[in-house]
């Protein structure tokens, strides 16, 4: 049996190392000057001003410049290698089976602890490994010179892209509850050194310590539960811990409850859902495009993941104590955020704040406990994934051109890079879920599903929708259209890179808008898995529940 999820999980991490073991060569102080010169003089030129370009210094750059580019060949190679290792496990994945977990590798770890390095997926920790794997070569193309005037030249941040994948894939993989808290927390230092090492502007340190404080205290909440369902459960396995007979499934509600809180606040941050969402505005208008894509796009996933596999199939029996509390939380995300990005003067803030909206609409639909919703949900954070990320890289190609995030910098771009506006404006119309892009199916899903839990919540969430509307159509229409503003002149379009870097993202959108069902082939049996559970779960407390009060009669 070949170890698929070992070695997906290898392949990047070995790039990872081979990157920071390739030969330090330090730049001279008068290289590094130049090199930074040449990229603000090149920043300049796609802005319109005039570039005037310098070379460093005869043979005191050519290395470390060499090294840099290895560096970034390397982290390309074994992104697209360890996304044809998940395509040809995906391509072995049986779509019949029953929703349980396919792949299955149990090793001892800490055996003395009761540990194991366990891995397996069902078909959603699938779409969203293969979601990642997809747009990590994606984002190496695109910040192939994001960081060339820093004095390593980005070599650091390719090797933590390749760090983070292994990570992202070990923790959507990982079916051992300690092993999955061990890959939610380590995800933590790659983000918090691309944030603060290789992010944009003056406050992107305050923003990884916000980052990596609130990711940590969720993460602490976490870690009482996690030791808690291993004293009430006897295992860390996922695999026996919900299984039939399970101690953990015999446990009193009072305790259910509390457990199921501790995991859920962990995975409420990561989402994030409004009131703990904060962090994200700071972080991700810190980061760089590319950063900012993986965070948005894949880590805030691991929340929303994290309730489908832990919070609802762990504690089925305490989830219905919380179905209300959070489907409120739900909508006031999906209003609270909506609103805040019609407000946001800055682009990577404006995004920021519209994943803040469609996470509720994630909650929303996995709360509601229908098939419909919690398909739409699983289906929701891929087309998120993709759409959101196709955006972000949309903005940082802006950015790279006219050296400024803020939507008052930009003006009629259309007339000047029309290919560049023509893919923003997909992107932009996939984030306000038009018919026939992903995110509309998904979308749709989540409200066929809310309106057969309770009309009310679908209504108001339709609220959402409309502002949608607002916020991506009014920064098109400020950015795109109108008179191009003088600094805009000789604003470049697409370059071939760039067109590499985008145009999957603007496929899988198209494709999956028009023909959705291989994913939800794929993620339906595992979604008709948790609702089973669930059902059961709730039936088997009502007749408890009936047996007491009819003992108490008696």
């Amino acid at each position: 049996m070949i170890p698929w999820l070992t070695l997906a999980i290898a392949l990047p991490a070995i790039g990872a190392i081979v990157i920071w073991a390739l030969p330090r060569v330090k730049t001279s102080e008068t290289a590094t000057t130049a090199a930074r010169a040449e990229a603000s003089a090149s920043g300049a030129a796609g802005s319109g001003g005039t570039a005037v370009k310098t070379r460093p210094a005869a043979g005191t750059g050519t290395a470390g410049a060499a090294s840099a580019e290895t560096a970034k060949r390397i982290a390309l190679f074994f992104s697209v290698a360890t996304l044809a290792l998940v395509a040809a496990m995906a391509w072995n994945f049986d779509t019949a089976g029953a929703g349980g977990l396919q792949f299955e590798e149990v090793y001892p770890w800490i055996p003395y602890f009761g540990v194991h390095f366990a891995l397996g997926v069902d078909g959603i920790a699938l779409v969203l490994i293969l979601m990642s794997v997809i747009l990590v070569p994606l984002v190496v193309l695109a910040a192939w010179n994001e960081h060339s005037d820093r004095e390593d030249g980005g070599r650091g941040y390719f090797a933590l892209i390749l760090a983070l994948e292994a990570m992202m894939i070990g923790v959507f993989a990982a079916t051992d509850v300690f092993l999955f808290y061990v890959f939610f927390e380590a995800m933590l230092i790659p983000v918090y050194f691309m944030i603060g090492r290789y992010g944009r502007g003056a406050d992107r340190a305050k923003a990884a310590m916000k980052f990596l404080l609130y990711s940590l205290a969720g993460g602490l909440i976490m870690l009482v539960a996690v030791i808690g369902v291993y004293v009430i459960g006897g295992t860390f396995l996922w695999s026996e811990l919900t299984a039939p007979g399970s101690p953990l499934a015999a446990v009193d509600p009072a305790t259910a409850r509390w457990l199921f809180l501790g995991f859920f606040i962990a995975f409420a941050i990561k989402a994030p859902m409004w009131p703990v969402h904060t962090w994200l505005p700071g972080a991700a208008g810190s980061s760089s495009p590319g950063t900012a894509v993986l965070l948005v796009g894949v880590l805030d996933k691991v929340g929303t993941y994290g309730m489908l596999r832990f919070c609802l199939e762990l504690f089925p029996a305490a989830v219905s104590w919380f179905v209300w509390p959070v489907v409120a939380l739900s909508l006031v995300s999906i209003i609270y955020g909506a609103i805040l990005a019609i407000g946001q003067s800055d682009m990577m803030r404006l995004v920021a704040y519209t994943s803040v909206s469609h996470f509720g609409f994630i909650t929303l639909g996995i709360f509601a406990l229908t098939p419909q919703a919690q398909a739409g949900a699983a289906l929701y954070m891929v087309n998120h994934g993709f759409a959101t990320g196709a955006l972000f890289l949309i903005v940082g190609f802006l950015i790279a051109r006219r050296g400024s995030s803020r939507i008052e910098d930009f003006g009629g771009v259309q007339k000047v890079a029309p290919k560049l506006a023509g893919v923003f404006l997909i992107t932009g119309l996939a984030g306000l879920a038009l018919p026939g892009l992903a995110p509309f199916v998904s979308e749709f899903l989540v409200f066929v599903g809310v309106y057969a839990f309770n009309p009310i919540p679908a209504v108001i969430s339709v609220v959402g929708v409309v502002l949608a509307a607002l916020y991506i159509l009014w920064m098109y229409q400020r950015t795109m259209t109108g008179p191009t503003k003088e600094s805009l002149s000789g604003t470049t379009d697409l370059s071939a890179r760039e067109t590499w870097a985008v145009a999957p993202l603007i496929a899988l959108i198209i494709a999956f808008g028009v023909y959705p069902q291989p994913l939800l082939n794929v993620i339906n049996p595992a979604v008709e898995r948790t609702v089973e559970i669930g059902a059961d779960t709730a039936s088997n407390t009502t007749n408890a529940e009936g047996d007491t009060e009819e003992g108490d009669e008696e």
